[in-house]
């Protein structure tokens, strides 16, 4: 990847600064958790029946915990590391709580966190080709990310996604395996999994508003949680969720907020629900998207 700067019509090409420790690397993201991963921090360097933990994060979306390791070189396995943090993680829950409700304001119950959205995340200048591949599998809740500073204090971010024919590491893992025990118990959720239970009426609708939400702008993700699909730019923009009638599209933003002269969003700021933001719209039908994208708009 190649920066530049551009000054007046010139550019001029933006070097590569190396991390010179694995420390520098930690204390950038720790300083900028919010920012850089919508976390909330728990722990830095917390230790475990000897093992320590590089960052200790808590997704509240999710209502899960996340690992954070950081590497500077690529002399080490992700997968052997990785599956032993989280069977680390599962093992000793109580802990994790424990640290949680001594660090944070607020106190959190077992039953508050929802172990199946468990996961690790890897940070490192580069990942070789093999740590690619050996994580690309789609029920597998381990991450790599790459980051990257350059001159002028640049510093680039890429999360590593997983290929869209990533297999199951099911199919290469047998029964007993450590990492099938985890798999058991950890659940990476993608479109397929909100989608495969409905009529095609359904997933072509969605498949529609998917591509009108993601037209908006280039920077938009699709991310998929256990309660519904996010879209995001940063922070969610929108959530969808689907029905065996159709789609609800929760629109994040506060009561108020929303400039909506046909009035075809439900206010739910009093009420329950999966998404985030205080309003919500049912749609059956393509009638009304293009309206409703200059709604999602407004939470751009």
């Amino acid at each position: 990847m190649q920066i530049f700067h551009k000054q007046k019509k010139e550019l001029s090409v933006l070097k590569e600064v190396a991390f010179k420790l694995e420390k520098d690397i930690q204390n950038l993201f720790e300083d900028n958790l919010k920012n850089t991963t919508d976390l909330k921090m728990i722990k830095s360097e917390f230790t475990i029946k000897s093992n320590r933990i590089d960052t200790l994060a808590f997704d509240e979306e999710s209502k899960s915990f996340v690992i954070i390791e950081y590497k500077r070189n690529q002399n080490y396995s992700v997968i052997d590391q990785g599956v032993s943090y989280l069977n680390l993680m599962l093992e000793y829950k109580a802990d994790f709580i424990v640290e949680y409700n001594e660090t944070q304001k607020e106190n959190l119950k077992r039953t508050d966190v929802d172990w199946s959205q468990s996961k690790i995340i890897f940070v490192s200048p580069s990942f070789t080709d093999f740590q690619k591949q050996s994580s690309n599998f789609k029920d597998l809740a381990i991450e790599l990310w790459e980051v990257k500073q350059f001159q002028n204090d640049v510093v680039v971010i890429n999360p590593i996604k997983k290929s869209k024919s990533a297999p199951s590491i099911k199919q290469v893992q047998k029964d007993e395996s450590e990492i099938n025990k985890i798999v058991k118990e950890i659940v990476v959720y993608d479109e397929e999994y909100h989608l495969k239970k409905y009529p095609q009426e359904v997933k072509e609708l969605y498949e529609t508003f998917k591509e009108a939400i993601l037209n908006l702008d280039n920077a938009i993700e699709v991310i998929s949680k256990k309660q519904y699909i996010a879209f995001k730019k940063q922070k969610n923009i929108a959530d969808v969720v689907t029905l065996k009638s159709g789609l609800k599209i929760f629109l994040n933003l506060k009561k108020g907020d929303l400039d909506d002269p046909k009035k075809i969003m439900r206010d739910v700021s009093t009420i329950g629900h999966w998404g985030n933001g205080d309003y919500e719209i049912s749609v059956s039908d393509t009638k009304n998207l293009e309206y409703i994208m200059s709604l999602i708009k407004q939470a751009i």
